[in-house]
């Protein structure tokens, strides 16, 4: 039984951040009912190539990116534009705990949607509501995308090789890294609120921005700044406070060296066969060794070409030293400890037999995660769901189904 299976969610939410706070909801057992448009559904379903496969190699209509944010979830298809849908989703709302929802600011109002309107049907109603900006302020009708939003939260700012050096420029990252916080974030909030409510609160509107997650996301970096009013430049995969801290070329590649303070760089001093480095007064510690990077770096440049990653990976574990390989995706999933953690699961899957999935990193020791079912076909649960949780006769679903209200 999982931790939140007494809590039923509504997942109006489509794209990422909103699914993958209700897919970190359902991992942790919460019935997650994800809404959908009839015809389409979410966006992402056809955010592809690539698509998963059926058991003859054939395309299915199941994007991959669909399939990263959705298992052990139940679609619904409903339109919700017209009012026969919007009264199913009052009343599927007057039955659940949780509703997501990433509709632009006041999009819902106009369906009898939003929070005050649900508030009216379920008081104790927790209502996420994510958007790029947030529900005030000037940018509050803007749509907003994890792409534009690292670019104005200053993330890209950061990221990227440094002026000066070839192919400098800013870089988002590889992954919708502001989607995926948001929906940390939202989940935290959700989780928070829910304490509230059982200690007899009620339940609460979360407001939720994109923007406003990147921007306290800058962590050190954001600090760097207001402590000193200069902004932080692009420093390509180096650490703006600590040296070194970085990738470093080798004799059949790169590897990355993450040396953490003072002893661990006499360690690596002596691996590296310059044990002197750790008493220069230079480099003796970190904040001489960021002083003076420009100096230290081309030399320990100069001593990594001499091994292989292999090499440097195995001698510098044995000292204590932290390193580690740049991974491709094919290496990560063959890596021994991501293999002896469980880190790709499959679950059976209506189309291709089975789907893989990367598991959840959460480790319960009471209440541990279930992967009860794959990311559902669109509206594979809609009659099932209108029977069971709103009691409605077989008949009737038909007659809604025939009207195309689901």
């Amino acid at each position: 039984m999982g931790a939140l299976s007494h809590l039923r969610v509504l997942d109006l939410s489509r794209v990422l951040a909103g699914p993958w706070s209700g897919q970190i909801l359902a991992d942790l057992g919460a019935e997650v009912i994800k809404v959908e448009r009839p015809g389409n559904g979410d966006d992402t379903r056809a955010w592809g190539p690539p698509f998963l496969k059926d058991a003859y190699g054939e395309n299915t209509t199941e994007a991959a990116y669909y399939l990263s944010a959705n298992r052990n979830k139940q679609s619904v298809t409903i339109d919700f534009t017209r009012p026969e849908g919007q009264q199913l989703v009052r009343e599927l709302a007057a039955k659940s705990d949780i509703v997501i929802e990433n509709f632009k600011v006041g999009g819902l109002a106009a369906y009898g949607l939003d929070y005050q309107s649900l508030k009216a049907v379920n008081p104790r109603l927790i209502y996420c509501s994510i958007t790029g900006f947030g529900q005030t302020g000037p940018y509050a009708k803007r749509a907003g995308y994890d792409f534009m939003i690292q670019g104005l939260g200053g993330l890209m700012s950061l990221t990227g090789r440094p002026e000066g050096d070839e192919g400098a420029g800013p870089v988002k990252v590889g992954v919708a890294l502001t989607d995926i916080l948001t929906g940390l974030y939202s989940t935290v909030a959700i989780l928070a609120a829910l304490a509230h409510r059982d200690q007899g609160g009620g339940g609460q509107h979360i407001d939720m921005a994109l923007l406003d997650v990147q921007v306290a996301c800058l962590a050190n970096q954001a600090m760097n700044y207001l402590t000193t009013g200069v902004a932080p430049k692009r420093l390509g995969n180096a650490h703006p406070n600590i040296v070194p801290y970085q990738d470093f070329p080798t004799a059949d590649g790169d590897f990355i060296l993450t040396v953490g303070n003072d002893g661990q760089f006499r360690k690596f001093a002596e691996v590296a066969g310059q044990p002197q480095w750790a008493d220069d007064p230079r480099f003796a510690t970190n904040k001489l060794r960021v002083a003076n990077r420009a100096v230290l770096i081309p030399l320990i440049r100069q001593a990594t070409v001499f091994k292989t990653t292999a090499e440097w990976v195995s001698q510098l574990e044995l000292a204590g030293v932290p390193c580690g390989p740049i991974n491709d995706l094919a290496q990560v999933f063959a890596d021994p400890q991501v293999v002896a953690r469980g880190l790709a699961v499959e679950l059976p899957h209506a189309l291709a037999g089975m789907v893989p999935q990367v598991a959840s990193p959460i480790r319960l020791s009471q209440t541990p995660v279930e992967y009860r079912n794959a990311p559902p076909l669109l509206g594979e649960h809609t009659a099932e769901v209108l029977q069971r949780v709103l009691g409605m006769r077989v008949e009737a679903v038909d007659a809604l189904r025939h009207s195309r209200v689901v």
